[in-house]
């Protein structure tokens, strides 16, 4: 089977740290693969709102998730606090593309857990249909 291999930009738009709770540990005893999904939704939250943004309004329509791949390389356990440097990938009329990298520093040393990236599309909730990127938030991620 192809592995996905998932290169993040250099460009690092926005660091954000979370804690793994201990809800987010599964029977491996280490933090769950669904877990970690929920901690980039939360990293991207972050994002935005520093942004004066959400997820339901970026200047004008919504976003809505079209991809999802991670690549998991090492375990994350609690009490890491994972540091996720978020990138813009490519950029289209409508969508975007979101890179995570996330880390943690254990025994002060930088461990490598999980690189991500989601498909990020423009949407009008209202009237359910696609829609271009607006203008002001088009001009923060191309910055």
């Amino acid at each position: 089977m192809a592995r996905i291999k998932i290169i993040t930009p250099e460009k690092i738009i926005d660091t954000i740290n979370i804690p793994v709770r201990i809800g987010d540990i599964n029977y491996g005893n280490h933090l769950g693969n669904d877990s970690l999904v929920s901690i980039i939704h939360e990293a991207r939250i972050k994002w935005l709102s520093k942004n004066g943004y959400s997820e339901m309004n970026i200047g004008g329509c919504g976003t809505i998730m079209n991809e999802l791949a991670v690549n998991y390389l090492n375990e994350s356990f609690y009490g890491d606090t994972l540091i996720i440097q978020i990138s813009i990938g490519e950029i289209s009329t409508s969508s975007f593309e979101l890179f995570y990298n996330i880390t943690t520093l254990r025994a002060d040393k930088e461990l490598k857990i999980a690189k991500a990236k989601t498909g990020m599309v423009c949407y009008d909730y209202e009237n359910k249909k696609i829609t271009s990127i607006p203008k002001a938030f088009l001009s923060l991620i191309e910055n």
